[in-house]
């Protein structure tokens, strides 16, 4: 007599979310991708296009005084005006310190950024400001994972509580590509939201 299998376990099922986290999951789906509020300026009136990207990283122009976006991606290194959007330096095969950089993700400058590392953030850890320092914040949300949604906040904002566009705003869902980064440079003038195919950048003028 053959004997019975017996019945698989069922598989652990996702702790129910709270009413109150529902409703956050709610207001998230249901936000709609908006432009950044003035004084934020898209600087590439959408995107730029660079694939196999990994990281970013910021620095300053010495000349200009400019935000500059250091992007390493499996094509090599590139620099962008933060202001411009001009690409201003590329390294097709760069000096490198392997795929994850040294100890402390830096990479080495390339452009107005040479003879100095460069902060990376992306693929293999690290991490942008999520605050630029004089009110406004950033938060990457994934009610929908494995997709991404980037909220900007103004002072005072908080996207828990008030609508959609008043104090917060949905301006990046990454649905196509996997995110890598999202954050302020240091000087606060710049967002960006880099992933494995594209960059973002936000600009603003100078307090």
């Amino acid at each position: 007599m053959r004997e019975k299998t017996p019945p698989e376990a069922p598989e652990p099922s996702a702790p129910a979310l709270s009413p109150y986290q529902e409703g956050l999951r709610r207001r998230l789906l249901a936000a709609p991708v908006v432009p950044a509020p003035a004084p934020w300026r898209n600087v590439f009136d959408g995107c730029a296009a660079v694939g196999g990207l990994t990281g970013i990283g910021f620095g300053v122009h010495p000349g200009t005084g400019h935000d500059l976006v250091m992007v390493v991606s499996q094509q090599g290194y590139g620099v962008f005006d933060a202001v411009t959007g001009e690409r201003i330096a590329r390294d097709r095969d760069p000096e490198d310190d392997g795929p994850d950089g040294t100890p402390d993700l830096t990479r080495p400058g390339i452009g107005p950024l040479a003879g100095q590392r460069v902060r990376v953030a992306g693929l293999y850890g690290g991490g942008l400001h999520s605050v630029s320092g004089d009110g406004w914040s950033v938060d990457v949300e994934a009610p929908d994972w494995p997709h991404h949604r980037v909220l900007l906040s103004a002072t005072g904002g908080d996207w828990h509580r008030p609508p959609h566009t008043e104090g917060w705003w949905h301006v990046f869902h990454s649905t196509w590509s996997t995110l890598r980064a999202a954050g302020f440079s240091p000087t606060g003038r710049t967002l960006a939201v880099a992933t494995s195919s594209d960059l973002t950048l936000w600009t603003r003028p100078s307090a």
